[in-house]
């Protein structure tokens, strides 16, 4: 039978019809427009899902179980969104909801970047293992857990907010009221950030860039330049992958996970981020020189589809 995974997001709904061996059938998405009521956007939900079984020619009835990766508190015993600061849900009961609009009575939720790490643990960069965590690297840095095959989340939902470890004591604020969270450090937008200081800082030395020339600074700037042998660009980047490293290395220190799994945008720059976190990471990694077995960082392969893959698998 099949199963349907939905992503939620700020800005997109996307639902996929996942068979058995995780592989999405049919997928179709629509805008989420998230300042409207919640009812009308599980409307939408319920609308995708009818869609996609019509579009395989089988109905709800054939499909087993619906799996919501959802932003924010998603308490998967009781099916309620406690919290999203993107969304109007508020201890909103989205599995009652989307049961009363489609009929289906096994509707699961969890939060979306758990969903994401159970996407590529299944059927991704993790495939295989029982024990790995997902990095995403974007907008914030977003974490999921996965122990004996299974989501932890802690006893409240509420756990996994990877990106909300200190790495530098009373260092940048960050959006959660902590300072010196790996997040402000390790984000795609904290790239950026360092980027701007770095290119401000050579334009106020009179020093030469070609970041300086730059049309707009976005997440690639120092790394394109850097790759081209820019001094200024090599300093962000080098900047940036120590405190990413020293954050995974701190993954890898409290879980010992078989696979650590990057995603996110910042994880394009595919194999070469690699090769410049291993050494670092290795160097500071607790039993380093004794362990027959060592963690390994590979980059994620379900890309956008891995909150569908993993919704579906809950």
């Amino acid at each position: 039978m099949y199963k349907i995974g939905v992503d939620l997001g700020g800005t997109n709904i996307a639902v996929g019809l996942v068979d058995g061996e995780h592989r999405i059938a049919v997928k179709k998405s629509l805008p989420t427009m998230a300042q409207r009521e919640a009812e009308a956007i599980v409307a939408d939900i319920a609308k995708l899902c009818f869609e996609v079984c019509a579009d395989k020619g089988i109905s709800l009835s054939d499909v087993e179980t619906i799996g919501i990766a959802s932003p924010g508190i998603a308490n998967h015993n009781t099916g309620i969104v406690q919290y999203s600061c993107n969304l109007p849900f508020k201890n909103f009961d989205i599995a009652s909801s989307l049961k009363e609009k489609t009929g289906v009575n096994n509707i699961k939720v969890e939060n979306d970047a758990n969903a994401a790490a159970l996407g590529e643990a299944v059927a991704g960069a993790a495939k295989g293992t029982l024990n790995s965590v997902m990095i995403t690297l974007g907008t914030g840095v977003g974490g999921g857990i996965i122990i004996d095959g299974k989501i932890y989340s802690g006893f409240n939902c509420a756990g996994a907010e990877l990106g909300h470890i200190v790495i530098e004591h009373g260092g940048v604020p960050c959006s959660c009221g902590r300072r010196g969270c790996w997040e402000a450090y390790s984000s795609a937008t904290a790239l950026i950030r360092m980027t701007k200081e770095k290119i401000e800082e050579y334009r106020q030395k009179g020093l030469s860039t070609v970041m300086l020339d730059a049309p707009k600074i976005n997440g690639r700037t120092a790394c394109d330049a850097m790759r081209t042998g820019d001094e200024a660009g090599k300093e962000v980047y080098d900047r940036y992958v120590s405190y990413l490293a020293a954050g995974l290395t701190n993954i890898v220190n409290i879980f010992q996970p078989e696979v650590i799994s990057l995603g996110g945008g910042v994880s394009n720059e595919g194999q070469s981020l690699i090769d410049a976190l291993m050494p670092l990471i290795r160097s500071e990694q607790y039993g380093h020189g004794f362990l027959d077995e060592l963690t390994e960082i590979r980059i994620a392969e379900l890309g956008n589809d891995a909150g569908i893959i993993g919704a579906a698998a809950l």
